[in-house]
């Protein structure tokens, strides 16, 4: 019994899962830890605001208009962050803000990451004038800043949400591109994509099954990142007046709805400006972890 006691111990442990090797390698950084949290709870709060938010984000309540939060003098424990200029609720307002913009920046994570990685790997294995044409196209719109860019093209098939998530599509476009195309160029030298072609797989199968897999690391990074500068790409065209319109409870559009207010109600300004710091802040500390995780070679000390 002794001698198999000991030939337990002495057997080796079965190396980690790649989950599990994924998350204890994520964890090492714990501001990323936080940020998963922080998008969690937002993530949260987006599903479920129907049953979370205390009124309707668009209801009215004229006696109680420019109300301060609960917890300052004047405040009223029915509306927990205060009323804007028109006693709409402040924190129903956030909330169903809070599935708006994720849904933007979730809508043009997925539209720019699923055309810029078919654009990509067309541009790698056509290295004639469809490479040419993709990437030439891809300098012109890197050329032009993006707010710019995302102006024109909401002025011209004008405002609303829908455009708004096409117009910073369009924008962020370009780094798919260039990063698929990248990656495939490198991956499609080794010696594995070499046995899939002597194996007699056609072009199609090498690009999405033999060598897309290899490049999802960079890609699912810049996901990360494009959502929170997604986020703010539609903050700004909604202050601008060119996102959602209102009453939507878009927090770009809630800042410019309140901003000759913010002296004297400038709890109306500071919410949903702060709103849009948190989630930001969050997204992109995830995408530090991600990005740690993913890359070694970038791993902190």
């Amino acid at each position: 019994m002794p001698a198999e006691k000991t030939a337990a111990l002495a057997a080796p442990k079965a190396p980690p899962g790649p989950f599990a090797s994924f998350f204890r390698d994520f964890s090492e950084n714990r501001a990323a830890l936080v940020g998963l949290i922080i998008l969690g709870l937002l993530v949260f709060v987006a599903i479920f605001a129907n049953f979370l938010a205390p009124y309707s984000p668009t209801e009215q309540f004229r006696e109680f208009t420019r109300i301060p939060p609960a917890w300052v003098e004047g405040g009223n424990r029915a509306f927990l962050l205060g009323t804007d200029e028109i006693g709409r609720d402040m924190l129903s307002r956030l909330i169903f803000g809070a599935r708006l913009s994720l849904f933007i920046g979730l809508s043009v994570v997925l539209a720019s990451m699923v055309v810029g990685i078919v654009l990509g790997l067309v541009a790698a294995f056509a290295p004639g004038w469809p490479s040419i044409v993709i990437m030439r196209a891809m300098d012109v719109i890197l050329s032009v800043p993006s707010l710019l860019l995302a102006i024109v093209i909401v002025a011209i098939i004008g405002p609303s949400l829908t455009n708004t998530i096409i117009a910073i599509t369009v924008v962020y476009l370009p780094y798919y591109v260039r990063l698929v195309r990248a990656s495939a160029l490198q991956e499609k030298t080794r010696d594995y994509v070499t046995a899939a072609r002597v194996g007699g797989a056609g072009t199609l199968r090498i690009m999405f099954r033999t060598v897309l897999p290899n490049c999802m690391a960079p890609i699912i990074v810049q996901a990360a990142l494009t959502i929170s500068n997604a986020i703010l790409e539609a903050a700004a065209l909604g202050f601008l007046g060119l996102g959602a319109q209102p009453p939507s409870p878009e927090w770009g559009a809630m800042l410019a709805s309140a901003r000759e207010f913010l002296q004297s109600a400038p709890w109306i300004v500071t919410e949903p400006g702060l709103a849009i710091l948190i989630t930001v802040l969050a997204i992109n500390l995830v995408g530090d972890g991600l990005r740690d995780a993913l890359d070694p070679k970038m791993r902190r000390s």
